[in-house]
C-alpha cells in the first residue's frame, strides 16, 4: 500500500517519546521518532467517525497506515504495542481489533525469495525460449540483479506492436504483488499453445513483467523484519514510490526524514531500483501499465497530488472504473474502489504512474490487492484465491490495446519519423467529456497508440515542419493507420 509512516517502522528498537497531551490528543512532533521494540507490534483498526478527516489527521501526525477498507470506512495502523493508548487519544473513531505482529517471524515459506525468483524465471526461459525472455534491468543497491520479462510471439525482435507494462513490488512487505506478476507468466506461457485469446495477446502484443522492483527490501523481509517497506539504502532506506521525478516532494506525499517509511530520497530519481524502472520504461514506452501494490482492494489513477487530475480524465478515470469493477473483493460485497490516491487515501508525490503518465502518456494504474482481513502477507493458502481473481484485470487491460483507440505509424520523407506530436480533438462533444484536443508524442519508433472512447475526432499529425490532418471515426475496434508526411 502507498503508505505515510509512522516512525521507523521495522527498527527493532523503541525510543520512549516525549509525548504531550494536549486536550486528549498528541501533537505532531509528539509521534516523530517512534520505533517497534524488540518484534513487538500491533496492526490496530479503528473505524473512523470522519474518513476523510480521520485519515488525512492519522497522516499529519506520522502513522504507518497499512492499509483502508473505503466502503466500511476504516483504517490499519501500525504500531509498536507499547503506544497502541495514543490512537485512542486521538479519539478519531473505534478501534475495533488489535492484531499483534512479530516483525522477526519470516512470512509463510511458500512466498518467493529472490533466490527463488530468479530460478523460476530461468525455468521459463528454457521451456519457453519462443516467446519468452529475460534481463537484467539495472542492479539495486545490494548489487541484485532487477529481473525484466519479455513475452511476444518474436520475442528476441524489436517489433512495433502495443506494449502492456506490468510491475510488483515497489514495497518490500507486499510479498503477494510478485505471486500475481509469477502468475501472469505463468498463464501467458502455458496458455499460449492451446488458447486462442492468450495466442492473440503474445502474438499482437509485446507484454513486459518486472515481479520484484525491490530485490533488497525483499531480502530483509524474509532475513530480519516482515514489516520492512523501503529498499535498503545505507541501511535506513527510501520508499522507491516516492523517488520517481515527476512532482517528487512537492505536496507532502512523501517524507524527508530517512525514519520515514515515506522518505523519497535524496534526490528525485536517486535510487538504482528507480532509475532501472525509469528506463525500462523510457526504452518501451507502454500503453498501459498496472503497479501491483497490496492492501486495500482499490485502483488508483493518476495524479497523486490533492485535487490534482489528469487531462484526459474522461480515458484514464473511465478505464481505472472499468478495471476495478472487474475485480472481486474478498473484504465485502462489491468490486474494488477506483479514484486517485487524494480521493481514496491521501496525497501521493513521486510515485510511478504519475511519472509514467507525465513522461510517456502512459495509461497507468495502481492495484492494491487483498483486504484488511488478508494484510500484507495472509497465508500463503490465499494465494491462489488471489492470483484467479485478478486475472480478470490484467487480461482486461490487454484485451484493451486493440479496442476504441488509434494506432499509426508516421513517415516523414518516406522515412520513420523520430519525433512529433499528435493532437487528438473530439468534434462530437456528447459522445466525449474533454472540451479540447489532448497532445501525445510521436515515438521515437515512429509509432503512436491513443487509447480513446468512441467518438468522432480530428486527428492531427505534425513533425517538423510538415502536417497532416485527418477526420476520425473511433469505434469498437482500434484503428491502425499509416500517415505520410
Amino acid at each position: 500500500m502507498q503508505t505515510q509512516v509512522r516512525g521507523k517502522v521495522g527498527c527493532l528498537k523503541i525510543a520512549l517519546m516525549s509525548a504531550m497531551l494536549v486536550g486528549g490528543a498528541m501533537t505532531a512532533q509528539a509521534h516523530v521518532g517512534s520505533h517497534l521494540q524488540g518484534g513487538k507490534a500491533s496492526i490496530v483498526t479503528i473505524k473512523l467517525k470522519d474518513y476523510n478527516l480521520g485519515l488525512r489527521q492519522l497522516i499529519s501526525e506520522g502513522f504507518d497506515i497499512a492499509g483502508v477498507d473505503v466502503t466500511n470506512g476504516t483504517v490499519d495502523v501500525v504500531v509498536g504495542q507499547a503506544v497502541v493508548g495514543e490512537l485512542s487519544a486521538l479519539q478519531l473513531g473505534k478501534i475495533t481489533q488489535t492484531k499483534d505482529v512479530n516483525p522477526e517471524v519470516a512470512p509463510d515459506p511458500g512466498y518467493k525469495t529472490y533466490a527463488e525468483l530468479t530460478t523460476i524465471l530461468e525455468e521459463y526461459r528454457n521451456r519457453f525460449p519462443g516467446i519468452l525472455s529475460v534481463e537484467s534491468i539495472g542492479k539495486s543497491h545490494e548489487g541484485r540483479d532487477i529481473w525484466a520479462v519479455k513475452i511476444s510471439d518474436n520475442v528476441e525482435a524489436e517489433e512495433n506492436e502495443p506494449v502492456v507494462f506490468f510491475n510488483a513490488m515497489h514495497h518490500a512487505r507486499e510479498v503477494m504483488t510478485t505471486e500475481i506478476a509469477i502468475d501472469i507468466i505463468d498463464q501467458l506461457t502455458g496458455t499460449y499453445s492451446s488458447n486462442s485469446r492468450t495466442q492473440s495477446w503474445v502474438n499482437d502484443n509485446v507484454i513486459w513483467i518486472v515481479p520484484m522492483v525491490n530485490p533488497d527490501g525483499n531480502n530483509k523481509v524474509w532475513t530480519a523484519n516482515n514489516m520492512w517497506r523501503k529498499n535498503t539504502r545505507e541501511g535506513y532506506g527510501v520508499d522507491i514510490n516516492r523517488n520517481y521525478p515527476f512532482a517528487w516532494g512537492t505536496c507532502n506525499g512523501s517524507s524527508g526524514s530517512t525514519y520515514s517509511d515515506t522518505y523519497r530520497g535524496p534526490g528525485a530519481g536517486s535510487e538504482p531500483e528507480t532509475q532501472a524502472m525509469m528506463g525500462l520504461v523510457n526504452r518501451i514506452k507502454p500503453v498501459l501499465s498496472i503497479s501491483y501494490h497490496s492492501y486495500s482492494e482499490l485502483v488508483i489513477y493518476p495524479y497523486g497530488c490533492d485535487g490534482e487530475h489528469t487531462p484526459d480524465r474522461d480515458v484514464v478515470e473511465s478505464l481505472g472504473r472499468q478495471l476495478a469493477g472487474r475485480l472481486p473483493k474478498d473484504g465485502s460485497s462489491g468490486t474494488y474502489d477506483p479514484g486517485t490516491s487524494w480521493e481514496l487515501l491521501y496525497a501521493v508525490d513521486g510515485g510511478d504512474i504519475d511519472w509514467y503518465y507525465n513522461e510517456h502518456q502512459v495509461l497507468p494504474y495502481v492495484i492494491e490487492v487483498s483486504s484488511s482481513a488478508q494484510g500484507f502477507q495472509p497465508p500463503f493458502s490465499w494465494r491462489q484465491r488471489t492470483v484467479e481473481k485478478n486475472r480478470a484485470g490484467w487480461g482486461f487491460m490487454i484485451d484493451r490495446l486493440a479496442q476504441s483507440g488509434i494506432r499509426a505509424s508516421v513517415f516523414v520523407d518516406n522515412q520513420m519519423a523520430v519525433d512529433g506530436t499528435v493532437t487528438l480533438t473530439p468534434m462530437n462533444q456528447s459522445a466525449v467529456s474533454a472540451e479540447s484536443g489532448r497532445v501525445y508524442k510521436v515515438k521515437s519508433d515512429g509509432t503512436f497508440h491513443i487509447v480513446a472512447e468512441p467518438g468522432m475526432y480530428k486527428l492531427t499529425v505534425t513533425s517538423g515542419d510538415k502536417t497532416e490532418a485527418r477526420e476520425i471515426m473511433v469505434a469498437g475496434q482500434r484503428e491502425d493507420m499509416v500517415f505520410k508526411l
